[in-house]
């Protein structure tokens, strides 16, 4: 390969359940090369269960980058991603044409691609407010005031994370306008490397199929037990999200465990279509149904010909 050209990350988007990591792999060990993470949740080593990390079989069969790297203790941003994973890039380009990126997540899969927006700070007690509000009244009210001010935000933000919420409603109070226009005209920063996107999508009726199984497989292994376990650390951003808020309602005794899971479920599956609705919006993506594997390999050979 030519030393002028560039490196090329190939980042595999897609809604939750849909097949991301088997892809990933197969993509890592077909151009023999390692793979980053880009799911916001798969940092935290005390979050497995609920998060559906790679098992143990599938971080053998490629080397994994962000699994595991953190503590739920500790604060992690998309902004702090941003640098982490471009700076492990610039390392692992040294030695690596290619390398695969994986995620759901888009707010982290965009730093890492285009780099983040410069977003307006609120005044100070603007945050304090309106976490306060989302401890007396829960979410409900706070999502109901986004999709007042924010309509084309609330179409694609993973609105049942309070913490991606109550930013959006910062930045508004803060300047009066909406965050998604601050997306809309900030220019993608340019990155040393090619970025090919391969997005993954089926038939809706059997992803959800799928989602739902993944719960119930989820409770198998242990789900009530992990999210117990981290009860000191619930009001933690990474554990305001689908799967560890239900199981807190229930453990408070709000709702039932069998209203909890369906909750999980259901949640998962709004989350699933703004992740392909985010998707479609951002990014130069190609899609595909996950069993295309040798589709895949030959578009992003052709990619890295071009």
């Amino acid at each position: 390969m030519a030393t002028d050209k560039k490196k090329t990350l190939v980042v595999v988007v897609g809604p939750t359940a849909v097949g991301k990591t088997a892809t990933a792999i197969f993509l890592a060990q077909h151009f023999a090369t390692e793979v980053l993470s880009a799911d916001s949740r798969q940092f935290y080593r005390e979050m497995s269960i609920g998060t559906a990390k790679p098992d143990s079989d599938e971080l053998k069969a490629a080397v994994h980058h962000f699994i595991d790297s953190h503590s739920i203790e500790e604060e992690y941003s998309a902004g702090d991603y941003e640098r982490d994973a471009l700076g492990l890039l610039s390392e692992l380009f040294r030695k690596h044409d290619v390398v695969i990126a994986v995620g759901g997540s888009g707010l982290f899969v965009r730093a890492l691609t285009e780099g983040l927006d410069d977003l307006p700070k609120a005044p100070d007690g603007v945050r304090e407010r309106l976490n306060e509000q989302f401890r007396r009244e829960g979410l409900a009210p706070l999502k109901q005031r986004l999709l007042e001010v924010d309509p084309a935000y609330y179409e694609v933000a993973d609105v049942d994370n309070p913490q991606r919420v109550i930013r959006a409603l910062e930045v508004y109070e803060a300047t009066g306008n909406p965050i998604m226009s601050y997306y809309q005209k900030n220019a993608v920063r340019e990155r040393a490397f090619d970025v090919v996107t391969v997005g993954l999508n089926m038939d809706r009726g059997e992803l959800y199929d799928r989602i739902n199984l993944r719960v119930d497989r989820m409770l198998e292994a242990g789900l009530q037990e992990e999210v117990r376990s981290l009860s000191e650390f619930r009001n933690k951003p990474a554990l305001l999200t689908v799967g560890y808020a239900e199981m807190f309602d229930y453990f408070d005794g709000k709702i039932s465990l069998e209203e909890a899971v369906d909750k999980i479920k259901q949640n998962s599956r709004r989350y699933a279509k703004r992740q392909i609705t985010w998707f479609k919006k951002y990014g130069n993506t190609t899609w595909f149904e996950p069993q295309e594997l040798d589709s895949i390999v030959q578009f992003v050979a052709d990619k890295l010909k071009a």
